[in-house]
């Protein structure tokens, strides 16, 4: 039975070529980049390397990137980091009501600490507006945190007038996105977005699991939050995994942002279309979302009893957020959608390797469980 991945929003293949220097790193240029002989220069090498290779798609110096095991550890850098480094001048951060779980968690926890967290609810459009924000910032807000492409709708927020309007009413808000779902599928370019702090992650755009990075604009303090030795200017101290940030640095290599984003939004097209020719199919995702994504609810037929109907035509999507493992989706109640729409939700998301054989096989067994359904 062929398969057809339409998952990658949760994870991407490794392209050969980073798999191939993670193979190389393992098992001939294994030195620790901190030793002083040559096998740890060859190894600092290679780090110096994905640093360059990382900053230059984020349009920063390498001195601004530092890795991370992945988006989740890179997300709660930025927000204990800043809220704890800037705690003298005020104890409020502000946050959409969308964001991904390792932010929303994070938040929770500095809600605890005696931080006070304002979330910000989308639009029905599925998008922050930046008045909305703006109408949260005060004297007593230290960061402002909005995701640049929602991970379960692909709605792209506008952060950069966001991150304008919150610094019109406080000029000294730091300002972060998670850029995990933005990063290598469109331009994401730290002054463009105005942005102070950005988390992205390797293994969405075809790099292996466990390696991320954060920018940190130069003049920004963050609190570590691990201790230990000098790696990373002891921001994120520990032995850098060589290996997986080689591969990442690779994979920042290959990205090739216009012709990638040409095939995808035909496919996306072509997704819709074929999608709302089902009787019962309903898009969730805006019309000018980010095209790599798409969600849309099927029928009454809950998302997983669909998503398992699915998979066993060889057919995989995301019942949301991978890290959700199932739960009711929260973005989608922020959105407004009834219940009954956001049970049987779906995400399907694309790559540079997804094709239309692959839709014409979710649209075939989407059919299908909606006629088996109706003659239960």
């Amino acid at each position: 039975m062929l398969e057809h991945y339409l998952d990658n929003s949760a994870t991407t293949v490794v392209s050969p070529n980073a798999a191939q220097k993670a193979l190389e790193i393992m098992t001939r240029n294994y030195g620790n980049p901190s030793s002083l002989h040559m096998m740890g220069l060859r190894a600092e090498n290679e780090l110096r390397a994905a640093r360059k290779s990382v900053g230059a798609r984020l349009g920063a110096a390498e001195d601004e990137v530092f890795f991370t095991s992945g988006g989740t550890e890179a997300n709660n850098l930025a927000l204990f980091g800043a809220c704890y480094s800037a705690q003298r001048r005020g104890k409020k951060l502000v946050i959409s009501a969308v964001e991904h779980s390792s932010v929303m968690e994070a938040a929770k926890r500095l809600e605890a600490e005696g931080f006070t967290v304002s979330k910000v609810a989308p639009r029905s459009d599925g998008k922050i507006h930046p008045e909305d924000v703006a109408e949260q910032v005060n004297s007593e807000t230290v960061l402002v945190s909005v995701m640049t492409v929602n991970n379960e709708t692909g709605a792209i927020m506008p952060v950069s007038d966001i991150f304008a309007a919150a610094r019109l009413k406080n000029s000294a808000v730091l300002c972060h996105t998670d850029a995990v779902q933005a990063f290598g599928k469109t331009d994401v370019k730290a002054r463009r977005l105005g942005a102070d702090i950005i988390s992205v992650s390797g293994h969405k755009v075809h790099a292996p699991k466990g390696c991320g990075a954060v920018y940190i604009k130069k003049g920004v303090r963050l609190v570590p939050r691990q201790y230990g030795g000098e790696q990373e200017k002891k921001v994120r101290p520990g032995t850098e995994a060589i290996p997986l940030i080689a591969a990442f640095g690779i994979a920042c290599d290959e990205f090739d942002i216009a012709a990638n984003a040409e095939k995808v939004s035909e496919l996306n097209l072509y997704a819709r279309e074929q999608l709302l020719r089902i009787e019962g199919v309903t898009i969730n995702s805006p019309d000018d979302a980010l095209p790599y994504v798409l969600n849309f609810s099927a029928g009454r037929i809950r998302s997983e009893i669909m998503l398992h109907h699915l998979e066993a035509l060889g057919v995989y999507v995301s019942s949301g957020s991978a890290c959700a493992k199932g739960k009711p989706s929260y973005v989608l109640d922020a959105m407004g959608l009834s219940r009954e729409r956001a049970d049987s939700a779906l995400r399907i998301s694309f790559s540079k390797y997804s094709t239309k054989e692959d839709v014409d096989a979710l649209c075939s067994g989407v059919a299908q469980g909606l006629r088996i359904r109706a003659h239960r």
